[in-house]
């Protein structure tokens, strides 16, 4: 009672004092219980809590009583289109005169982080409009800047969100928006969104500040929307989806075939199916085919297939994409030009016939040239001139030195700085063992024996070789020989399961000492199963071992495209990016910090659903295993794949090129030193580790903040119960409890994203582009002496090994495909590259600033190798610099730079 007449008499007489900051801190921490925290406090101390509770009131009204007004300013920045059709002109015309006759077109609302005690909802602002619309209809600039004013107080508190409601007819893209005027300074808001018109998507969109929160640190004003937006994007599964939506869910391949038009392009349900499993892609929701329920209806390019409306292409993608005036399916050009060419003209006569394409170009009727140009999308590095030839760019592989592609050497230097560098591994070994089950596929050891290399050892026995780690191995033949017999029964397709030992001479250059020819078992002439060839010593077996090395290159481009670059850098981290946007809230840290690593690849991975892995698609049509590709996708994805093991650092290990060594720079050292994919890699990889530590260990100081975040957790879970569920019961998959696992899960995501597929991609049309370096399919096998065409072989082995390489309708093909996926577009964004206003946490914006510096001097370093005489795999007469890990690159085919994502 004492104490109550006390606290009484000082109200009365002392109001101000009260109003002070202790009284404050007190009325505040009662107004923030709940209300059964409070009934608690009150039945413990009655008329203490009493005299408190008027004393919040009592503040709270001299709080309104003190309040001042004041006007903050939206800054809204637009991105118009560059190029406009006719109707998308009338259509913005008519929105800006109705914006000036109508008025509050385009409606805000500012959100306060905090609980408005009134509503028990956030503080609100009074909605506004944005001004401008109509004055700035005429504006040629691509980013276009309008103001709205809100009218506040100075008990709103933190802006934490903004709501937007387009009542136009059209949709616009918002780019970012800046709120002044608050004592806080310039609340920034990253928005790169389209927003739809309110008959479309009725609901205010909602946008966040850049300032990162964790699901348990959400300011009360914010986590209602921040539950509510997720739910947004996850939709409810049903129904087919609408090009302007924006939710993301899961379904299984079974798309890729068109059961309608014929059985000849019907094909598997890829994923759901533990013979055929396979990662998840993006829901399209499209009805069945009419022919096979099960299937789903394609949707054929150039018709867009649905993806999120804000995963689609910017325009400067799009013009790179189109470039040329190409506009429709890579596809037709194989029938087209099929049909167009008589027979005797689609086989090379001589190597010269290659060289032209270079020079000359293709000769083609002018009716022809122009439909071609017409009808052939993604055609960028095509050239017209008024002779109706199609010329195309010289590719890097033969500007420095022509002939360099027929030399072993040459051959053994690819495997570590080619375009698929990641396949090579040591012999561990001897003789090397198949996996494969020995009652299908006969004795698993290979044919390989001592006697075929110990001439190649430089005086040491094969034991010797291998304790000082002087044998390596490119090994394709578990994975192909399942799929053998029915490649090889197709149309003018030819395939071995190969096997490839290298030996490492004391200058760390690899030299190839024997190649494995292996077919099935079962196959007919079965002297010919498995047959084993060594270095050329007169004319004859040099034309047969270059046959067996072009199956070799044949074999690694196969397992180049359909594993380590389709499979690995876009199939399998399309779920991850799913889970990312279903799961993880905007203003989650972990999803600023993997924004920029997800950018283009549900749109990337919906195109090549529509004219490259599908069934007839241009991959089908390039690569040996034909109609088979998918299904060898799906084989390796059972067999072959682990997501612990796709760090560089742990890949290194498991292939036997790296063992762990603490004292090294990157807790390993590699076996072979001058391995210009490893050393280069490992200086993005640890500087990615490097900043994800700092960036980890900022937000989850303990393993209980890891374990207790909700939507990390989700996200996690998601991922593998979902996006991967035929490989979710693997023992393998990294468990999300500490630091250190989600580093390297973080780390892993990264890097497959930005410096692992860049270094799978961009090299494949300087490198590939010179077909005979690589085939990606071949026609004939190596003809034994007991075969009927072994006469036409020894009469003119010149044009055997041409007819033996992919035809001139085959070749074109494939060659403008390559380029087109070798190309960086305008709008590219590097890694070290990122705006700053990517979040709101100034430390993380000067701790990205310290990998931009590494990143920068890692590309230094590189540039310094290139020039070292000592790394022969990477300089020398003739040799081409390891460039495709260097970070940075200008537009075009450029075989360099590391975007930091899937972009193509």
């Amino acid at each position: 009672m004492a104490l109550s007449m006390e606290i009484s008499i000082s109200i009365s007489t002392s109001t101000k004092s009260f109003a002070g900051e202790r009284s404050s801190r007190l009325t505040s921490s009662f107004n923030s219980l709940n209300s059964t925290q409070r009934q608690r406090r009150c039945v413990r101390f009655p008329m203490a809590a009493a005299t408190i509770e008027r004393m919040a009131t009592i503040v709270e009204e001299e709080e309104k009583a003190k309040a001042v007004k004041f006007t903050a300013r939206a800054v809204v920045t637009v991105r118009r289109k560059r190029r406009e059709d006719l109707k998308e002109t009338i259509a913005n015309q008519i929105d800006a005169y109705s914006d000036k006759i109508v008025g509050r077109s385009v409606l805000l609302e500012l959100i306060g982080t905090q609980i408005d005690p009134k509503t028990g909802g956030p503080k609100t602002s009074k909605r506004t409009h944005l001004k401008g619309w109509f004055d700035k209809k005429d504006f040629k600039a691509e980013k276009v800047v309008y103001t709205a004013d809100f009218m506040v107080d100075s008990t709103f508190g933190e802006p934490g969100a903004i709501t937007i409601l387009n009542r136009h007819q059209r949709e616009f893209y918002l780019e970012s928006i800046e709120v002044q005027g608050f004592p806080t300074g310039t609340v920034h808001f990253t928005c790169d969104s389209w927003v739809q018109p309110n008959k479309i998507q009725p609901n205010k969109r909602v946008f966040f500040t850049n300032k990162p929160y964790l699901p348990s640190e959400t300011p009360l004003g914010l986590r209602r929307m921040r539950e509510m937006e997720l739910m947004e994007l996850r939709g409810d599964g049903k129904g087919e989806r609408k090009m302007t939506d924006r939710i993301y869910d899961y379904d299984i391949y079974n798309d890729l075939g068109n059961p309608d038009k014929g059985t000849e392009l019907v094909r598997p349900t890829i994923g759901g199916d533990e013979s055929l499993p396979f990662p998840r892609r993006l829901r399209t929701g499209r009805l069945p085919t009419e022919t096979d329920e099960s299937a789903e209806s394609r949707v054929e390019y150039p018709e867009p297939i649905y993806i999120p409306r804000d995963e689609e292409f910017e325009e400067k993608k799009l013009e790179m994409l189109a470039d040329g005036n190409v506009k429709a399916l890579l596809h037709n050009l194989v029938p087209l030009l099929v049909s167009s060419l008589s027979p005797e003209t689609n086989d090379f006569k001589g190597f010269h016939d290659i060289d032209n394409l270079f020079k000359e170009g293709l000769r083609l009727k002018q009716a022809l040239q122009d439909y071609l140009l017409e009808k052939i999308p993604f055609v960028t590095k095509i050239q017209e001139s008024s002779e109706g030839l199609l010329r195309y760019d010289t590719p890097h592989i033969i500007r420095k030195d022509k002939f360099a592609w027929l030399r072993d050497d040459e051959f053994a230097r690819q495997s570590l700085a080619g375009i698929n560098p990641v396949n090579i591994e040591r012999l561990q070994a001897f003789p090397p063992v198949s996996k494969l089950d020995p009652e299908v596929y006969g004795p698993p050891e290979s044919a390989i024996k001592e006697e075929h290399i110990i001439g190649h050892l430089n005086g040491m026995s094969v034991q010797q070789a291998l304790e000082n780690n002087r044998l390596y191995m490119l090994d394709f033949h578990d994975i192909y020989l399942p799929f053998l017999d029915k490649i090889n029964a197709q149309d003018g397709r030819k395939a071995y399961g190969t096997r490839t030992i290298f030996f490492l001479s004391d200058l760390g250059t690899l030299k190839p000492i024997a190649i494995e020819l292996s077919l099935p078992p079962a196959t007919p002439n079965c002297s010919r199963a498995k047959r084993v060839l060594t270095p050329p010593t007169d004319a004859t077996s040099n034309w047969l071992w270059q046959l067996a090395k072009a199956h070799v290159c044949s074999n690694d481009a196969g397992v180049h495209q359909l594993v380590n670059h389709w499979l690995r850098t876009h199939a399998c981290m399309e779920p991850f990016i799913i889970a990312a946007h279903r799961q993880l809230s905007i203003m989650h840290p972990i999803f600023k910090l993997l924004k920029p690593h997800m950018r283009y690849n549900l749109k990337i991975n919906s195109i090549a659903r529509q004219i490259l892995i599908s069934g007839g698609g241009v991959i089908e049509s390039g690569f040996t295993p034909g109609k088979y590709c998918v299904e060898m996708s799906s084989a390796a994805y059972r067999d072959l794949w682990r997501f612990d093991q796709d760090g560089l650092p742990t890949d290194l290990i498991r292939r036997g090129m790296a063992v762990p060594d603490q004292t090294e720079p990157h807790g390993l050292r590699l076996l072979i030193k001058d391995y210009p994919y490893a050393t280069d890699g490992l200086l993005l990889w640890s500087a990615i580790e490097k900043f994800v530590q700092s960036y980890v260990v900022t937000y989850y100081p303990t393993s209980q903040s890891i374990l207790s975040d909700t939507e990390l957790q989700s996200w996690y879970a998601e991922s593998i119960q979902v996006g991967h569920a035929d490989r979710k019961s693997a023992p393998w998959w990294p468990q999300l409890t500490d630091q250190s696992n989600l580093v390297s899960i973080l780390t892993t995501l990264i890097w497959l994203a930005s410096a692992q597929h860049a270094a799978l991609n961009f090299g494949q049309y300087p490198l590939g582009g010179y077909v005979p370096n690589r085939p990606p399919l071949m026609r004939r096998l190596v003809p034994a002496e007991s075969d009927p065409e072994y006469k036409n072989f020894m009469a003119d082995p010149h044009r055997f090994f041409l007819s033996a390489l992919p035809g001139l309708t085959q070749m074109t093909t494939f060659m403008t495909v390559i380029d087109t996926l070798s190309t960086h577009s305008k709008d590219e964004e590097y890694l070290g590259e990122r705006d700053d206003n990517w979040t709101g946490d100034e430390e993380m914006v000067k701790a990205f600033k310290e990998f931009a510096k590494e990143v920068m001097e890692a590309e230094k370093e590189m540039e310094r190798r290139n020039g070292d005489k000592e790394r022969r795999n990477r300089c020398g007469a003739g040799v081409l610099p390891y460039e495709l890990m260097q970070p940075s690159s200008g537009p075009g085919v450029t075989c360099r730079g590391v975007p930091n994502s899937v972009t193509i």
